[in-house]
């Protein structure tokens, strides 16, 4: 679209603050407690800019994921809204099977524990705020700033698309951002206890995503733009709110 464009010179904190002028309450942040997500956490506690931060807790994330949420709620001062599966690893486990041992049942796993639990959200929201950036490469090279979401019927914003690797190092270390310290023990991605290992120098930044199932299977469905970045959806949403997102007015006298 051609806002896209129009908001390629557009800081981080810029687009946050026409996101929330846009969409008040309508309006919430997406994090996964990764170093990304924890930076837009601290751009929203610092300009300051107030809005949920949703949080899937799959059930089987590791512990220092939680404590990291634990530790932004405390100390920013978020409201994080934390969403989880309808069922357990183990319940899961009993009726299914080990899921995540295949690429078929990969995708059924994280459908299951990451992406069902967003649904619960639907119609709250207009707008998500998330954290992808174009350096992370791979099929996300060409992630907009603005995306739709038919499943959630929401506009998805990505302020850090422009982020560099060497932006986001300096940002992170300047503001003393809380980031996982994971981060610090060779994971650069960080997914669920099962399906995400540290990663060796010189290997690709996602290598250690379901390892196990092959360089195929990198993304989990979680961000429609990874699965098919040259798709055409729509949503609905509505008309006066079109029209201000789009900077128009519509003249409704006949």
């Amino acid at each position: 679209m051609d806002l896209n464009r129009t908001f390629e010179d557009r800081s981080p904190e810029e687009l946050l603050l026409w996101a929330r002028e846009m969409f008040e309450d309508r309006l919430a942040a997406l994090s996964s407690m990764q170093r990304t997500g924890s930076v837009i956490c601290h751009m929203l506690q610092s300009i300051p800019v107030k809005m949920h931060v949703l949080f899937v807790d799959t059930g089987v994330l590791f512990e220092e994921s939680l404590a990291t949420r634990d530790r932004i709620i405390a100390e920013y001062g978020l409201e994080v809204r934390t969403l989880s599966p309808q069922k357990t690893m183990l319940q899961q486990t009993a009726e299914l099977g080990v899921l995540y041992l295949s690429p078929e049942g990969q995708k059924q796993c994280c459908e299951l524990r990451k992406s069902a639990p967003l649904d619960a959200v639907k119609e709250e929201y207009d707008a998500l705020i998330g954290s992808l950036r174009r350096a992370d490469g791979g099929q996300r090279g060409a992630c907009p700033i603005l995306a739709v979401d038919p499943r959630l019927n929401v506009l998805r914003i990505n302020p850090l698309v422009n982020f560099t690797d060497e932006q986001l190092d300096e940002y992170t270390r300047e503001q003393d951002v809380i980031t996982n310290p994971l981060h610090n023990q060779g994971y650069t991605t960080i997914g669920c206890n099962r399906c995400t290992t540290p990663v060796m120098p010189g290997e690709p930044r996602r290598a250690g995503r379901w390892r196990h199932l092959g360089p195929w299977s990198v993304y989990c469905g979680i961000n429609p733009t990874d699965l098919d970045p040259e798709q055409s959806p729509s949503i609905d949403l509505p008309q006066d709110l079109v029209d201000r997102i789009l900077g128009r007015s519509t003249d409704y006298m006949i």
